[in-house]
């Protein structure tokens, strides 16, 4: 665990160690992905990380988890990172939303596995949120496909999912295509989610807490940066 003192910092540090994982990447493969989380918690992190200094054009952003609405909804997580992270020097980098506009949402899932990076192979960088209810990406305790998506020997791709807290239906990455990222981050603010992470690690019931899968299954060992 990595913790600072205000979410200010957290956000320069992260935006700091996020920035030097895409450029090394850059620098070995001449390009770099990187898949985000939505919320409030990131847009500090995303204000900074859009002001530092790389290739942004080598770069491709995309979504860990999306609400099966379009860009201009305001409760889209593309608009939230259009508006946070794709500006200042990082409006170079190429944005590939997990929302498509088809008919419906698990036709929508199909279109963006063929398109999304990272299904063929590992991110550089994965952040990942976490909810108060142990969620993380849309594994939401209770969702319709919750054992598939945490379940690794299934295919890298983007999955539908419903449940009771989820709200809107989502489209989310599977566990698969994410829990060998370069650098794996999971990102929390605040004494109400230092509880919840610390009842994460202190059990083992994936589906009650699905974040727990993360915490002990992730083939890279996630960096969780935490700021009260």
């Amino acid at each position: 665990m990595k913790t600072f003192e205000t979410g200010a910092a957290l956000a320069n540090g992260l935006a700091d160690a996020v920035a030097t994982a895409l450029s090394a990447a850059i620098a070995k493969a001449g390009e770099a992905t990187l898949a985000v989380s939505g919320g409030s918690t990131p847009k500090a992190f995303f204000e900074a990380l859009s002001t530092r200094a790389l290739d942004w054009a080598k770069v491709k952003v995309t979504l860990v988890d999306e609400r099966f609405v379009p860009e201009d909804n305001p409760r889209s997580n593309h608009l939230l990172v259009k508006t946070h992270l794709l500006k200042n020097e990082a409006a170079a980098a190429e944005f590939v939303p997990l929302y498509r506009p088809e008919a419906t949402i698990e036709e929508a899932a199909k279109t963006a596995t063929g398109i999304v990076p990272g299904m063929s192979k590992a991110f550089d960088v994965v952040i990942l949120g976490m909810g108060t209810d142990g969620h993380t990406a849309s594994f939401f305790p209770g969702g319709d496909h919750l054992d598939a998506a945490l379940d690794l020997s299934q295919p890298r791709r983007v999955m539908t999912m419903e449940a009771p807290g989820a709200g809107e239906a989502r489209l989310t990455l599977s566990f698969s295509a994410l829990h060998d990222a370069g650098l794996l981050v999971v990102h929390i603010e605040g004494g109400e989610k230092k509880a919840v992470l610390d009842k994460a690690l202190a059990g083992s019931d994936e589906k009650d807490m699905p974040i727990r899968a993360v915490l002990e299954r992730a083939q890279t060992t996630p960096d969780i940066y935490w700021a009260p």
